[in-house]
Parts: structure tokens; C-alpha cells; sequence
């Protein structure tokens, strides 16, 4: 039989509650159990895919391919484990899946309700991972209570308490304790306002976690404990710190773990935390510094990058190299000479995205990366454009194109590949979640993994055309993966550059803390390469 934690938030959004969720999770695994999570998203949409990234962020995919909210990136990487589309729900899929029921004559003919139809189906999402042999499953629910949306799950959260008992179903609550400049200190009422909130819709929390900018007084803890009906000891402090991944020691030292497991009448088993304590020293006394340009389109919200943002992160602990990341809009680089804007930078990376703006800034980008031996790396679209940078300025292919932002391109390098039956489709067709490939031997790519076969994560349509494979390879253009049946590029290379390498796939959602990963890590190494030599040359 399970465990159940529910981590509600309060107050305002944008508090940290994936980051929380995923600090617990940490703490509860390496305490001995087995921790599954789960995100409730209360939007309507099915899933964020179609979702654009200014309102909703990264979409994170995961091995099956599922799109998903940022959050389960979080898990996956403070865990250090895969999750599926089980692990993410929205109110979306819930509806249809009620929808579909009802069609199907699955209710025998009953008014179909929120309460029970609803929130039955909320419960039967949650008990799934039950099924799946979790320990402690982790239910982040979206949203702030008092949403209207977020109602429904937090409903069947009470009917989940009420059925499993208060043994089996706690409530966490992430809130927020605001300092008031003008007063001169923290003010508890937000918070309070917050728990009573929750209390009205029949949830008491168990643990208050509370978001402030300094520590919490001892008059400040106590208020908040008596208001919420709570022990003094249940009460938390989160400050905010510059690396998330001190969250979970900073959890740990105030106990929050072992009031969890005592509060589930589990045993609070020894923990192990060196090698995390490491990690985290480790980027606190990183040595040597490079300046990374990150050329994309949705450069105002950095949360489109967060796992980009991370998989940096890992690889700056690991090599002791601090990387001070620039985001630059390529509209911008359209406009102004890519010297103006790159002469400076360590490295030039371009990530993934769609749609056409600013497709012609990340290719001067990328041209000027390869005619200056920059350090470059391209992810998914990057891979695309980089390809179509070298087509056009070093193999002669005027106007050379992808059919995605030029239809009529007489060099379509980049297309929609026909399916095994010869038809080029448009809709649905995403090429998404993880897919094997086989690496070229003495490539950089083969050298950066130390391995022949790997498996990444993808989410494109497009693809790189092969009728364009043998004029590329003979201007120099090296193909070091490609997909086991020989039909797909998934890396390109330039092997007279420093470091140049571009990959079809998403290798920032297999990036983790204690193993960040391969290319990141060897693009950071570049970067500190580079910066040597062009200090040296003054």
C-alpha cells in the first residue's frame, strides 16, 4: 500500500512548488523508498505541446514520448529518473477522458458530475502509480487554492484522505511570507489567508512550507503555527538560494524529511548525501570563466530553456567552470552585425523552436561561429540550421532551405520525409521521445559519448533530407549519427573545426546533477579551451 503526499501552493504562482516536490522526492529516495511523482496541470489543454512557451514555458518530453509541463524535468533530474506521460495529468485529459466515457455509455446512462465522475477519475490517475509499486507517491497539484480550476483535485484529494485515512494521505502546503520593506518585517496574513482557504474546502495541512527572502523569526514561525492549527516543528522556512539543487539540503537540515515519515508512520532509514554535498560545493567553487550566447526566440522567458538553464548547471559543477549564460534574440542579430553581438562569447548555442522568426539571425550566428572557430553547439533546430548554413555558404547552395520556412526553396536540405509508405505527412506526425542511434567511429560525437549505440529524446517534424547526404559530405560535412536503420541524421559535425557538433535531438532532458551530460559537458570544456586561447593571444 502506498503513501500519498499532496503539495498544494498559496498565495501567488511561480513559487517553486515543482522544485519542492522534487527536494522531497530526493530526500524520501535516499532515505530508502521507492518515490513516484505525479504534476496535476488544471489547464484545459490536453497537454502544453501546442501551448506557446511564453505562456506556459519548456515542454518537456519524456522517454514515450510524452509532452509534459517543465516540472517533471525537475523530478527527473533531482531523482535521477525516467517518467511517462502517467506522471503528468491535466484537467484536459481528465475532461476527454470523462467525455469519452460518457459516449461510450460507460456511466449506464447517469448524470455525469464533477463529483463523483470527476474526481473518481482524479483518484483513479493517482492510484495507478500505487499499482506500479511506489512507496510515497508525490502529487504536485498546479495552480494556486482559490483557483477555480484546481478545485477538482483538490477535492478528490479530501475524498482520498477521507478514504485512505490520515495515515496513508498528508497535505503539504508551499506559501508565501512576504517582508514588507516599508515595515521592516515579515507579514504572516498571506499565509494564513492561504491555510484558511484550504481549511474551507476540508484540507488541513500537515507541513507548511514557507517562501521568504530571510529566516523566519521565532515569533514569525509561531504565529504562523498557531493560525494554521499546526506544531511549531511543522512549520518550514524555504529562502530563496542561487542554486536549486542546495534546496534539498536545506530541507534536510530543518528535518523536513523525517516529519514526513514520521507524520506517515514510515521509518526514517539513514540517508546518504555525500556525493549531492559534493556537487554542490563543487559549483560554489568553480574556478575558471566563459561567457555562453544562447541565440533563440523565446528569450524573454527564460523558463523556455530550463532544462537547457540545468544541463549547464550540471555541467558547470563537473568542470569547475562557471558559465555565464547571455540569451541574445536572433531578431536582433538579423538587424545588427553578428560581431557587434558574438565577438565576445566563449560559445554560440542554438536550441530548439519553431516557426520562422528569427530563423535568418541563428544562421548568422552559426555562420559566424564556424568561420571563426567558435565553440558551437545546435539542438533540434539548431542541427537543422546549422545544416542549412553550410549548404548554402560553403556547398553553393543558393537559397538552400527548409520547406518549414520556404515551401519553394530549390534546395530543400531540410523536409518532411515520406512515411514507409511513401506519403509525406503534415499533421500529428512529431517525431517524439526517445530513438536509438548509431555513432560514427572516430567522430567527436563517438569521442564526447565513449560509446557506439545511444538513445535520445526528440520532438521535431522536420528532418534532414538524405538526397542532400553525398554533395554535404564532399564540402567536409561530417554525419556521425544517424539512426540505426541508416534513414535519419540525428548529429553533424565539422571536423576541422575546435568544436562544432549539431544534434537532431533534445540531449538537455537526459542531463543530470551527478552525470550531466556528455555533450553539455564537453561543450563547456571547449568554451574554457577557447577562452584560454584567446586570452593568451590578448
Amino acid at each position: 500500500m502506498s503513501k500519498f503526499v499532496f503539495i498544494t501552493g498559496g498565495v501567488v504562482s511561480a513559487l517553486g512548488k515543482g522544485i519542492a516536490t522534487a527536494s522531497i522526492g530526493f530526500l524520501l529516495k535516499r532515505r530508502g523508498y521507492n518515490v513516484i511523482p505525479l504534476k496535476f496541470d488544471p489547464y484545459l489543454n490536453v497537454d502544453p505541446g501546442t501551448m506557446s512557451p511564453f505562456q506556459h514555458g519548456e515542454v518537456f518530453v519524456t522517454d514515450d514520448g510524452a509532452e509534459t509541463d517543465l516540472d517533471l524535468g525537475h523530478y527527473e533530474r533531482f531523482l535521477d529518473i525516467s517518467l511517462s506521460r502517467k506522471n503528468n495529468v491535466t484537467a484536459g485529459q481528465i475532461y476527454y477522458t470523462i467525455i469519452e466515457n460518457e459516449r461510450d455509455g460507460k456511466y449506464l446512462g447517469k448524470t455525469v458530475q464533477v463529483v463523483p465522475h470527476l474526481t473518481d477519475e482524479i483518484k483513479r490517475r493517482v492510484l495507478l502509480l500505487e499499482e506500479d509499486g511506489a512507496d510515497v507517491v508525490l502529487a504536485e497539484i498546479g495552480g494556486t487554492v482559490g483557483d477555480i480550476e484546481s478545485l477538482p483535485f483538490l477535492e478528490a484529494a479530501r475524498q482520498l484522505r477521507l478514504e485512505r485515512g490520515s495515515d496513508d494521505v498528508i497535505f503539504v502546503h508551499l506559501t508565501l511570507v512576504p517582508y514588507i520593506k516599508a515595515a521592516g518585517e515579515l507579514k504572516t496574513k498571506p499565509t494564513q489567508h492561504s491555510v484558511m482557504k484550504l481549511r474551507e474546502i476540508g484540507l488541513q495541512p500537515d507541513l507548511l512550507i514557507c517562501r521568504a527572502e530571510m529566516p523566519l523569526t521565532e515569533e514569525v514561525r509561531k504565529k504562523i503555527a498557531l493560525f494554521s492549527n499546526l506544531p511549531e516543528r511543522n512549520v518550514f522556512e524555504a529562502q530563496d538560494v542561487d542554486f536549486i539543487y542546495k534546496i534539498p539540503i536545506v530541507f534536510y537540515n530543518q528535518g523536513l524529511d523525517r516529519v514526513i515519515l514520521e507524520r506517515l508512520n514510515l521509518a526514517v532509514m539513514p540517508i546518504k548525501m555525500d556525493d549531492w554535498i559534493e556537487f554542490v560545493n563543487a559549483y560554489d567553487s568553480r574556478e575558471d570563466e566563459v561567457t555562453l550566447c544562447i541565440t533563440g526566440k523565446y528569450v524573454e522567458l527564460k523558463d523556455s530553456y530550463k532544462s537547457i538553464i540545468e544541463a549547464f548547471n550540471h555541467a558547470q559543477s563537473a568542470t569547475k567552470t562557471k558559465v555565464n549564460m547571455r540569451f541574445i534574440d536572433a531578431e536582433e542579430i538579423e538587424e545588427k552585425s553578428p560581431e557587434l553581438l558574438l565577438s565576445d562569447c566563449d560559445g554560440i548555442l542554438v536550441p530548439g523552436g519553431f516557426g520562422k522568426r528569427g530563423i535568418e539571425g541563428k544562421i548568422r550566428a552559426i555562420q559566424y561561429a564556424r568561420e571563426n572557430n567558435v565553440p558551437f553547439f545546435g539542438i533540434c533546430l539548431g542541427m537543422q540550421l546549422a545544416t542549412i548554413e553550410f549548404a548554402r555558404n560553403v556547398a553553393g547552395l543558393s537559397g538552400a532551405n527548409s520547406t518549414e520556412f520556404d515551401p519553394d526553396t530549390p534546395y530543400p536540405v531540410i523536409t518532411i520525409l515520406p512515411d514507409k509508405a511513401g506519403i509525406k505527412k503534415m499533421g500529428g506526425t512529431l517525431r517524439k521521445g526517445a530513438y536509438p542511434a548509431i555513432l560514427k567511429e572516430n567522430s567527436l560525437a563517438f569521442r564526447v559519448y565513449g560509446k557506439r549505440e545511444i538513445s535520445e529524446r526528440h520532438r521535431h517534424r522536420y528532418e534532414f533530407n538524405p538526397e542532400y547526404m553525398n554533395i554535404l559530405k564532399e564540402k567536409g560535412l561530417v554525419f556521425s549519427g544517424i539512426s540505426p536503420d541508416g534513414r535519419l541524421v540525428e548529429i553533424i559535425e565539422l571536423p576541422e573545426h575546435p568544436y562544432f557538433i549539431a544534434v537532431q535531438f533534445h540531449p538537455e532532458f537526459k542531463s543530470r546533477p551527478l552525470s550531466p551530460h556528455p555533450l553539455f559537458r564537453e561543450f563547456v570544456k571547449a568554451m574554457r579551451g577557447y577562452h584560454a586561447r584567446r586570452t593568451q593571444q590578448g
